[in-house]
């Protein structure tokens, strides 16, 4: 009974292979299952056909490299309680072309702001109680200074000179105002940057009602990594938010920590003054293969439902925005990235500003200008420190494959994408003129596809590249299975595509019908040597393409990779 049922369940997790990242070891046979997973993944949060109120189906991006424990005996599902809402986004942001050495990625972290004064943080007024015998208070962190968008720009300038292109941006817990994104993100697509992974520092929705405080993570709509400047269609950037759902707590001694006396009491016990939402979790995916969550300082240290599915699912990357001390191996932050860089093997990288790191002074010791630390299971641990003069700091990272493991007897696949630093650079700031090329509109006009939709486009174009590798007398079953009309979506309960995504539906599927007739049926290189052909489509067509020939070369890469 027990090896039946072991057997049973082997081959339902096998069922589940590219349900998630699409893999490159699939085949081409299951590739409209697939699709219809991943569309009912993006609109339910769930692989599942039961109601998300009662439990999760999830896909694993990665299994633990070492130990056992019940998550070891699958290696592309897992299933969890329904307490955490979770999401999974898929924007296929990468590098044009198949060749290997395009596997990286340039992060400019700007751990800002550089300087934190004490009146930074302030008591919310008429927020402090006295409960038995302890004295409670409400307070918020708002930077007297606005975020400089010269200063970003000059950043920018000095460090597409050390490496040519920058990938993504990002910056610690609370350092950009909800008022700043835009303009930020105007002068990163002016630059070249196709992400954006900011701390939020939220504003109240209406009297009477607290802010919130999250990640933000934008994605430029051009979804092409290292494109001409200026990179940007002038649209605006899809846009992912992971709320922070455990306040700070500011006792006594971490108020003596960062010298905080005169702006808050020490004898009274301060929070933060946030709004609390329901738990979510956001995993976004990426075209190279690569998983993202991303946490608010706190919520890293918690050990709840959010941690569990972190463990479960394996993110290849785990993001934690802080406002905290030092980023030193000896501290809490290190503790709780070494838990998840040990099962379930994923990458860690924390962030705080140096004003923060600065303002930090434990015991009289010296102030440390460590403001990030790196953590991942092949390279280990890596403090990386702010130099005196600089703003910025370049951290160059590198994908490579890993091994997907059970302890059911199944044999290893090396489908896994590890993800590990590989240089460090200090970044000053151009000089004033030196600063970025022509702008573009300062307004974005409005999103072609919101990110759920882009979502579903890119799951329907990955399906759509297998069919085209490995079963091509399944393409136009494919095409055929992504408009709107499709039975299987009123049988599973599925919402009809938008008239938006289903004109990308139609261009994908008009790009496919371009491939020269002489082809018995489309190659990838068939396919993408037509979609070079039409290189000035515009709106819907131009995003549909963009999307088709970036899962089109992924899969190409992948195919490379295994032949050589």
């Amino acid at each position: 009974m027990c090896e039946a049922i072991l057997t049973l369940h082997a081959v339902a997790d096998e069922a589940c292979a590219g349900l998630g990242v699409a893999l490159d070891a699939v085949g081409g046979q299951g590739c409209i299952f697939r699709a219809r997973g991943r569309e009912v993944l993006a609109r339910t949060g769930s692989l599942a056909r039961l109601p998300g109120s009662f439990l999760r189906v999830l896909p694993k991006a990665r299994t633990t490299p070492n130990g056992t424990s019940l998550r070891s005996f699958s290696r592309y599902a897992c299933l969890q309680r329904a307490v955490v809402d979770v999401r999974w986004y898929k924007v296929p942001a990468r590098h044009a072309g198949a060749d290997p050495r395009t596997d990286h990625a340039n992060l400019l972290l700007l751990p800002w702001p550089l300087r934190v004064r004490e009146s930074d943080f302030r008591a919310a007024e008429g927020s402090v109680q006295d409960f038995a015998d302890e004295t409670f208070g409400l307070f918020e962190f708002a930077p007297t200074e606005r975020l400089d968008l010269d200063l970003v720009g000059r950043v920018l300038a000095a460090a597409r000179d050390e490496v040519e292109t920058i990938e993504a941006v990002l910056l610690p817990e609370s350092a950009v105002d909800e008022a700043d994104i835009d303009d930020l993100e105007t002068v990163l697509a002016a630059h070249g940057v196709i992400q954006l992974i900011a701390g939020v520092r939220g504003r109240s929705a209406e009297p009477g009602r607290l802010p919130r405080n999250w990640v933000h993570t934008g994605t430029n709509p051009t979804l092409v990594k290292g494109a001409p400047l200026p990179s940007s269609t002038g649209d605006q950037w899809l846009h992912i938010r992971q709320h922070k759902f455990h306040r700070w707590a500011l006792d006594e001694g971490q108020i003596y920590q960062y010298r905080l006396g005169s702006a808050l009491h020490p004898n009274v016990r301060w929070w933060e003054g946030i709004e609390v939402p329901r738990q979510e979790l956001q995993f976004l995916e990426l075209g190279e293969e690569i998983t993202l969550a991303s946490l608010v300082c706190e919520d890293l240290a918690q050990i709840d439902d959010v941690a569990e599915i972190l463990r479960s699912v394996g993110p290849t990357v785990v993001l934690a925005l802080l406002l905290d001390g030092p980023q030193l191996s000896a501290r809490w932050s290190a503790r709780y990235a070494s838990v998840l860089a040990d099962d379930p093997g994923s990458a860690v990288m924390t962030l705080t500003s140096y004003g923060m790191a600065q303002r930090s002074r434990p015991q009289g010791r010296d102030a440390s200008a460590v403001v990030a630390l790196w953590k991942d299971p092949s390279r280990g641990t890596r403090e990386i420190p702010l130099e005196a003069g600089a703003h910025a700091v370049l951290l160059t990272t590198c994908g490579g494959r890993g091994s997907r493991r059970t302890v059911d007897g199944r044999r290893p696949v090396g489908n896994v994408t590890d993800w590990f630093n590989v240089g460090v650079s200090q970044i000053r700031a151009a000089p004033a003129g030196s600063g970025p090329p022509p702008s573009i509109p300062h307004r974005p006009t409005p999103q072609l596809l919101d990110i759920d939709e882009v979502t579903i486009l890119t799951s329907f174009a990955q399906a759509l590249a297998e069919a085209v590798d490995s079963a091509p007398d399944r393409v136009e079953d494919v095409l055929a299975d992504a408009p709107a009309g499709a039975p299987w979506r009123a049988e599973l309960g599925i919402v009809e595509p938008s008239t938006a995504l289903g004109g990308a539906f139609a261009a994908i599927t008009r790009a496919t019908r371009e491939v020269p007739p002489t082809e018995s049926a489309p190659t990838l290189d068939a396919l993408i040597s037509a979609l070079d052909s039409a290189r000035d489509q515009e709106g819907i067509d131009r995003l549909a393409r963009t999307v088709l020939r970036s899962a089109l070369e992924q899969r190409r890469f992948r195919a490379r990779e295994i032949a050589s």
